[in-house]
């Protein structure tokens, strides 16, 4: 049997998430609430602000939660997995159960890259139910909406396109026309995952220049190439994944060809469980 954990991105952050691993994993908790210069339990369990779903604040917190459910979870099962992977937000949770980065190190780079991307403005997003890949492309490019990206290929019946909000806006109509099940604008103020990003990347790159990132003690597959990582590869795998696809039926289809694997979703929500046995 091959164990993969697979870790949460934006999207799965609720309200209430972690309460009790907060005070399981106190040092870690104030560790990270000293960094960030707020309680990162309020926020996630309380989000008195609602500050919660602005990506500066769902970056760290989310991060925070997905990290301590794993010290939870290899804890109380006494089992480390064999390959981690994360959606988006979730590979640097999926690279700190790896052993790249710590704890502390994680936080800070999800810190920094929430940050840059939250100045992303004039952007837009939308799920897209019930229409192939492929066939989003081509529509896409007859159409002239070629401005606009694939930024999740989530499963074979769920895609993320990405692209100037009024792109957006103007392509739902082509979509509902052309049969898609669903189209479903999401809340977001920047065209992540597209080429509208190339400038947050730079600039995280830069910050990535500052971070030693160790040899994966677990194999961790990227979003970037759904291929694992490697030491020498992680700085410019974790720059490209902010303007590139994040690929996750390529990633599950490989991990799936492992002997007998058995996929367990570590974090808040159940999403890419259900992406999962939709790609199956």
């Amino acid at each position: 049997m091959t164990t993969v954990y697979v870790f949460p991105g934006q999207g799965s952050q609720s309200i209430g998430m972690g309460i009790n691993l907060f005070s399981r994993y106190p040092e870690y908790s104030s560790a990270a609430s000293n960094i960030l210069g707020y309680s990162i339990e309020e926020l996630c369990t309380k989000d008195s602000n609602q500050q919660l779903n602005h990506t500066d604040f769902t970056q760290p917190a989310l991060y925070t939660v997905n990290a301590l459910s794993y010290l939870a979870k290899v804890e109380d099962s006494g089992i480390t997995p064999d390959y981690v992977a994360g959606h988006s937000l979730g590979e640097y949770t999926a690279l700190f159960a790896a052993e790249v980065f710590d704890f502390i190190t994680g936080l800070k780079l999800v810190q920094k890259r929430g940050e840059i991307m939250a100045k992303a403005q004039g952007g837009g997003m939308a799920a897209i139910i019930g229409m192939e890949p492929s066939k989003i492309k081509d529509l896409l490019v007859s159409t002239g909406f070629d401005t606009i990206d694939i930024a999740n290929f989530n499963s074979p019946s769920q895609t993320v396109i990405s692209g100037l909000k009024q792109d957006i806006t103007d392509v739902q109509e082509i979509f509902e026309n052309a049969g898609v099940q669903m189209f479903v604008p999401l809340k977001v103020s920047g065209a992540f995952h597209s080429r509208y990003m190339k400038k947050a990347q730079d600039e995280f790159s830069e910050f990535l220049k500052t971070v030693l990132f160790k040899p994966p003690r677990i194999t961790c597959i990227a979003n970037y190439t759904a291929f694992a990582y490697t030491a020498e590869k992680t700085t410019e795998y974790l720059a490209q994944q902010i303007s590139n696809s994040v690929r996750w039926v390529e990633t599950i289809q490989l991990l799936k060809q492992k002997s007998d694997p058995v996929f367990e979703e570590v974090g808040p929500g159940k999403v890419l469980s259900k992406l999962i046995t939709q790609i199956n």
